[in-house]
């Protein structure tokens, strides 16, 4: 299943893909804008059909309304915060450590600042050569809609915006604080925001309507996500058919002694950290499989693993 390595040792990566205006053809896609936008609570598009005057826009601070569970959602003007349980004022929900870890204000500043370099020691090959093994597998989105989950400081996000090739590019994540350095880098870089989302949303209570979007990234996070079964069953909900999810994550079977030790390990160490240890290139297949899709591809390096998958038509 994995695919051989070049000489140098690092992944027998597919050819760079560049955007040709002959392949953005956005009527065959799902539309962009607020129409692939649903309430995380009853997942009812924000689109009334009767009301046209719905924008993405809004002035910040604005709040739009769910028109079925009337349920109210906040512009600040950066993001919108599509989360459950965003402008609760008495209800403290208790998160994971991971998730706590990745909202704090100096983990954020530091994630592109040598945080995210430092996984070449786990045979990541860096971001310029991981963005377009990444292409490769996203060609069936061209033109269409990409969503970059846990997207961090939107170090893909924007390389994905600066690409051309995709007329929308939502840049989602949990934390407040790595949006608003995302919000910093495309300001200070140029990037127009006319064609990028910055989103607030839980990964596993995606804020999309069913078969919405064309792809799904997720660069480093998979091992993040508390429970990653229900975070790839709303990928795999959201997508539209033929749509394709790509990923990358570590898988510590490297050395093969240790492996039975870090399974019994494991259940001892997700329950205190929320953070999952993948064992094998298997353990991914069913999970994706499970929840939905079919296809799936590794690219390996060492830890490093590059996962696609595509939701079936």
């Amino acid at each position: 299943m994995a695919e051989p390595l070049l000489l140098d040792g690092i992944p027998n990566s597919p050819p760079a893909v560049e955007a040709n205006p002959e392949d953005l053809i956005p009527d065959t896609k799902v539309g962009t804008g607020l129409n692939i936008f649903a309430c995380p609570v009853c997942y009812h598009s924000f689109i009334d059909q009767s009301d046209s005057s719905l924008s993405i826009t809004s002035p910040a601070g604005s709040c739009f309304e769910c028109h079925a569970c009337k349920k109210a959602y906040l512009n600040n003007g950066i993001y919108l915060d599509l989360t459950i349980a965003g402008g609760l004022r008495e209800y403290d929900q208790t998160l994971p450590f991971l998730t706590k870890f990745f909202r704090g204000a100096l983990i954020s500043y530091l994630y592109e600042r040598g945080w995210r370099q430092s996984f070449r020691w786990g045979g990541f090959p860096g971001p310029e050569r991981e963005l377009e093994m990444a292409k490769y597998y996203l060609r069936p989105a061209k033109g269409g809609t990409i969503v970059d989950a846990s997207c961090g400081s939107g170090l893909f996000s924007r390389l994905f915006a600066k690409s051309g090739i995709y007329s929308l590019v939502v840049a989602l994540d949990f934390s407040e604080n790595m949006l608003q350095h995302c919000n910093k880098f495309i300001k200070q870089e140029g990037i127009s925001k006319k064609n990028l989302i910055l989103v607030r949303a839980d990964i596993c209570r995606l804020p999309f309507v069913s078969s919405s979007i064309d792809a799904v990234h997720a660069g480093a996070a998979l091992h993040c996500w508390s429970s990653p079964s229900a975070a790839v069953a709303e990928i795999s909900r959201i997508l539209r058919p033929g749509g394709v999810f790509v990923a990358t994550t570590f898988i510590f079977d490297v050395i093969p002694i240790a492996v039975p030790v870090l399974r019994m390990l494991r259940k001892f160490y997700i329950g205190n950290s929320s953070n999952y240890i993948f064992l094998s290139e298997g353990e991914l297949k069913d999970l994706c499989e499970a929840c939905g899709l079919v296809g799936v591809t590794c690219i390996r390096h060492r830890l490093f693993v590059m996962i696609s998958a595509i939701k079936p038509n």
